[in-house]
Parts: structure tokens; C-alpha cells; sequence
């Protein structure tokens, strides 16, 4: 008898345990959510969000005292220096002003403890890492939140995005990197080397174009973009004309890596001597060719490999049409014909402010340059790519509204032009610069090409940072191609380049630093794993 009434006792009392411990998994009154945003995680990055908790509280005086987090989907743990947890209270937006634990080294399931008081309605909390110098480019960053620990109860967040993992980058420039305000428009290019040359507007004082002291700077990688030397700056008018540095500004790079002789252009564009103004505005630019009344068409060049560069050449009166309003550069990466033929995209206003895009060509290495006709009017900064036949394909950024991107053909180095049969239908935009690329690959024993295209994919912003492919010279670009790099909001601007055999890369200007580099391979591209 004695033992039947314990038994009894017993179950009663595991039963009571399992009640309190269901109880303890749902507490009343609490709920919370965890979800990730596509991004990468940047090295040289302080913080970098990885999952965001919303924690939902109907009651007073609730507690946390623990989360818990798996970094089971991460490639290297090696990657990560250091994970941290950010509270910014009720605040959407990504902060770090307040911790919630102590920062910690990363282990496969990670616990940190606190002892702080939730509000009552939305508390936000994040997971942020910083980065090792060394991590890999090509590995990915994966967080999921396992338990959150309270004081009525433990709960367990609902994933809202399954499968998002962070691609790992480099912040290559960020503000106030070198005392520098701001840091736009990236272009990036490869030398037959293999070097990798990223050149940019250096904007000292604040983050609006020309007119404003601006100069062009280069960074330099000789590792496949795993590190990058020292700034250095290879286009400063200084105070040309005694006038301030700040009406002396250049601007909106472009690059051309010639792949016979291993010669490197980058042109810009300069004005002098006219505040308050913009080079596409009104009385940014006028007709003819004198320094102070229209914009200047400049050049620099190297020898060697990109390690030291000419003083800037104005090639102002040798291109521009006297009655032109504006010529200047198209801030993106030339290409070099299999015959030695360079061209580089340029851009203009004419003589009625129509918009153009053409290009710039050279026979003789560089030493003399041509200008085609105008590919259409109504468009700017452009890309020129070469297509399996043989013609060049220009697209090109479309002038506001039209939210597609302006796309034409020539086949005889401009002289005439045809729209390609996407032309302003098919790929989509928010009026923006956009980089279109050549990869030439070989599989199983036959050689073939795809064109490679990035941009802010989107008509009503520049988010959504994406790469996509076309296995048909740009007919077509098929969505379970598409790669969306970034989902949030940067100044947009993206540019394409190789970084070997299996290997392309970009720059662009993305929501976690001012300029991003990413390195994807050929095989993630073509979903070949």
C-alpha cells in the first residue's frame, strides 16, 4: 500500500514537472521572432548584424536573462573574431549604443547572460560579429537563435528567414576612412597581372558631386582583393588657377587596363571654378572647350602595373565638339578588343542638352583617340561588352522616369547603332549606374561566355543589390540566375571585374559600407554547386 501510494505521489509529481516545463517553453504573454536581412558581413567592420530577435511583451515585469544562438551554419568559425549582442530598445534600425552581455569568441552554440528589463510591447535585440583580417572571401557567416531565457518563462523565437547566409567582404572604404568624408563611385579593373585596381571619388568635405573638392583614389590588391594597400590619390588639381581645392574638383572615374601592353587609363571629369554648380545641371557646363566655362575631359596613365601614375592630360579640345555642353567619362571599366582596339564608355550633353551615351576608341594603344556616334539620346553612364559575333553592347543608365535600362548594339565601333531587343523592357532600374561584364569559361572541352550584369534591381530605389547572368549575350536573364547581394539601401553604383579563371568580383556602393567588395566564384554563378 505504502509503496502503490508513492508511486502515485510520484507521477503526480512528474506530471506537475512536465506542466511547469511546457509552461516554462510558452510563457503567457511573451512571443518573439528572429529573422535576417541579405547582406554581407564586411572584414574591417566594427559590427556587422547578423539576426535580428523581436521579443513581443503583453506583461509587466519581465525580465531576460539569456539568449542562446547556433552558429551551426557558418563555413569557418576561424572567420569570426568576436559576437556581441546590441539592444537598441524599440528601434528597428540597427544601432549598437546599448549591450546586452559581454562580447564573447565564437564556439558552435553561443549563450549570452544578462539581466535586463523588457518593456512592454516590441523589445528589439540584435547579433552582431566582427570580422578576422584573414577570413575568407569565400566562406559564409550563419546565426540562428535557439532559446531565449526570461524570468516568466523560456521561449523559443519563430524563424521568419530560413537560409539566409552572410556572404563575407571587405569594407574597402568607409566614412571618414583617411580623415575623408565620403567615398562614391567605385570602378574596379584587372591587370594582366592579375592585379586587382579599384579607383573612386575621394569627396574630402561632404558627400554631394561637383562642384566640391573632390580627387580620384586608387587602392590596390595583388591577392585576389584579400588585401589591399595604402590609398593613394592619382588625380589632385590642388589649387590649380589660385582657386580653392573645393572649385577644383574631379570626378566619376572611369578605368581601361590595356591587355596587350598592360597600360592603364583613368580618366575623369574636372571643374573649375564654378560653386554651387553640377556638371548635368544647367549652368554646370557650357559649349566649348576653355577651363572655367565647360567641364575637362582628363587622363592619367601607368606603367607599372598601377604603382605609379602621369600627371593628369586634358584631352578636352582633342574629343569634345565645340558645340558640345558636356563630355566627360562614363564612370565604369573599358575593355580591350582581341585586336588591340581600346574602348572606353564616355557620355555627354550636345547641343540641344541631350543626354548620350558613345564611345571612346583608340587603334594605336592609347596614344591617339576617335569618339563614335551617339548609341541613343535620353541616357548616361554606360558599359560597353563584347558579344559573341563580335559587336559591342552598350547599356547604359536611362534619364528619369523610364525605369529600364537603355540597351543598343553597334557593330562597327559605333559609326552606326541598332536597340538591342531588351532596350528599355527588360531590365529594370532605378535610374543608376550599372556594370555589365564578359566572362569567358570553358566546360567539358568547349568554350563558351556569359554576360555578367549588377545593379540596384529595383524601380523605386537603390536596394536590392543584384548580380545576374545571360547565357544568350543578353536577350535574356533568367531570375534563378539572379543573385541578390544587398537588400538594403546604398548609393547603388556597382562595377564587375575578373579575378582569375574561376573567380569574378565587385565593387559597389552597398547599406554596410560606402564602397563593398565581394569575390564570387564561377561554379556559385552558374549553380554548378
Amino acid at each position: 500500500m505504502i509503496r502503490r501510494s508513492s508511486s502515485v505521489l510520484i507521477a503526480v509529481a512528474l506530471l506537475f514537472t512536465i506542466r511547469i516545463a511546457a509552461y516554462a517553453e510558452t510563457p503567457v504573454g511573451i512571443k518573439a521572432v528572429a529573422q535576417q536581412r541579405v547582406h554581407p558581413v564586411l572584414i574591417r567592420n566594427d559590427h556587422n548584424p547578423l539576426l535580428e530577435v523581436k521579443v513581443e511583451i503583453t506583461q509587466k515585469s519581465v525580465f531576460l536573462h539569456s539568449l542562446t544562438f547556433s552558429l551551426e551554419g557558418t563555413d569557418d568559425l576561424g572567420d569570426v573574431e568576436s559576437l556581441q549582442v546590441f539592444s537598441p530598445g524599440d528601434k528597428q534600425n540597427y544601432s549598437t549604443l546599448a549591450t546586452f552581455g559581454d562580447r564573447t569568441k565564437p564556439t558552435r552554440e553561443v549563450v549570452f547572460r544578462g539581466n535586463m528589463r523588457l518593456r512592454r510591447g516590441v523589445n528589439i535585440l540584435w547579433l552582431s560579429c566582427r570580422l578576422s583580417s584573414t577570413a575568407s572571401l569565400s566562406h559564409k557567416v550563419d546565426a540562428t537563435c535557439m532559446k531565449i531565457e526570461t524570468s516568466a518563462g523560456i521561449i523559443t523565437p519563430r524563424p521568419e528567414t530560413a537560409g539566409v547566409r552572410k556572404r563575407i567582404g571587405i569594407a574597402l572604404r568607409r566614412h571618414f576612412d583617411d580623415g575623408v568624408h565620403t567615398y562614391r563611385i567605385p570602378v574596379l579593373a584587372t591587370t594582366p597581372n592579375g592585379t586587382l585596381l579599384s579607383v573612386y571619388d575621394v569627396r574630402r568635405r561632404a558627400g554631394r558631386d561637383l562642384q566640391e573638392d573632390i580627387d580620384i583614389g586608387l587602392l590596390r590588391s595583388t591577392d585576389g582583393g584579400q588585401s589591399w594597400d595604402p590609398q593613394r590619390v592619382i588625380m589632385d588639381m590642388h589649387e590649380y588657377g589660385e582657386l580653392p581645392q573645393e572649385q577644383n574638383g574631379c570626378s566619376d572615374p572611369g578605368i581601361l587596363v590595356d591587355q596587350v601592353t598592360g597600360e592603364i587609363f583613368v580618366t575623369a571629369v574636372w571643374t573649375w571654378g564654378r560653386p554651387g554648380t553640377h556638371q548635368w545641371s544647367k549652368d554646370g557646363s557650357e559649349p566649348g572647350f576653355e577651363i572655367g566655362k565647360t567641364a575637362q575631359f582628363l587622363m592619367v596613365r601607368s606603367k607599372d602595373d598601377g604603382r605609379t601614375w602621369s600627371k593628369p592630360e586634358n584631352l578636352t579640345r582633342k574629343l569634345k565638339k565645340k558645340e558640345w555642353i558636356l563630355f566627360a567619362p562614363s564612370p565604369q571599366q573599358g575593355i580591350s578588343l582581341p585586336d588591340g582596339t581600346l574602348v572606353i564608355p564616355t557620355q555627354g550633353r550636345d547641343e540641344q542638352d541631350r543626354h548620350f551615351s558613345n564611345l571612346m576608341i583608340s587603334r594605336d594603344h592609347g596614344k591617339t583617340w576617335t569618339l563614335s556616334n551617339p548609341a541613343s539620346f535620353g541616357n548616361t553612364e554606360c558599359q560597353a561588352v563584347l558579344l559573341g559575333n563580335g559587336s559591342i553592347m552598350l547599356n547604359c543608365r536611362s534619364d528619369s522616369p523610364t525605369k529600364y535600362r537603355t540597351v543598343a548594339v553597334t557593330s562597327d565601333l559605333g559609326n552606326t547603332w541598332r536597340p538591342h531587343s531588351t532596350n528599355r523592357k527588360s531590365i529594370i532600374e532605378p535610374n543608376c549606374n550599372g556594370s555589365t561584364y564578359r566572362v569567358d569559361y570553358e566546360e567539358n572541352g568547349e568554350k563558351k561566355h556569359i554576360l555578367v550584369f549588377a545593379n540596384p534591381h529595383s524601380q523605386t530605389g537603390r536596394d536590392h543589390h543584384t548580380i545576374q547572368i545571360s547565357f544568350d549575350d543578353g536577350r535574356t536573364w533568367p531570375k534563378e540566375y539572379h543573385r541578390l547581394l544587398d537588400e538594403g539601401r546604398g548609393a547603388g553604383y556597382p562595377s564587375l571585374s575578373r579575378v582569375d579563371d574561376q573567380h569574378i568580383a565587385l565593387v559597389y556602393e552597398g547599406s554596410q559600407s560606402q564602397i563593398v567588395f565581394e569575390k564570387l566564384s564561377l561554379d556559385e554563378l552558374l549553380k554548378r554547386r
